[in-house]
């Protein structure tokens, strides 16, 4: 019997403004997307590299909780990247707000972070040989 396969997965981040939310990741991480869904919008699913980022609008901005003011240094959205420094360098030319900047991990990574417009913290790593 064949096994069923998981083909791709994709975070979803509540966030406080879909539009605002959306052009930042097109903007500031490369991020794309063809529509919003909703009157006014609600949802957005992004895209960069076969990768998905789905963002859902909330009514109540204070149910907006980024991982790191829960649990201490912790990301909402990790993605792992061939190449740390030159996507940190394209993230510093297009102005994003780094949250902590490019080092190399006890474990190997070169990783750094980067805050979103609703302080979420999404980390990008590459797994060092």
């Amino acid at each position: 019997m064949k096994s069923t396969k998981i083909t791709g997965s994709a975070p979803i981040l509540l966030v406080s403004d879909i539009v605002k939310s959306a052009e930042w990741y097109r903007d500031k991480l490369g991020f794309s997307f063809d529509k919003f869904w909703g009157d006014p919008p609600g949802f957005c699913i992004l895209e960069r590299d076969n990768f998905n980022l789905m963002l859902s609008k909330v009514e109540d901005k204070s149910e907006i909780k980024p991982h790191w003011k829960i649990v201490d240094k912790m990301w909402n959205v990790y993605f792992w990247v061939d190449d740390a420094e030159a996507i940190y360098e394209e993230f510093k030319k297009n102005g994003t707000t780094i949250d902590y900047t490019l080092y190399t991990t006890p474990y190997n990574v070169k990783e750094f972070g980067v805050n979103d417009p609703d302080g979420y913290d999404i980390a990008f790593g590459e797994i060092l040989k």
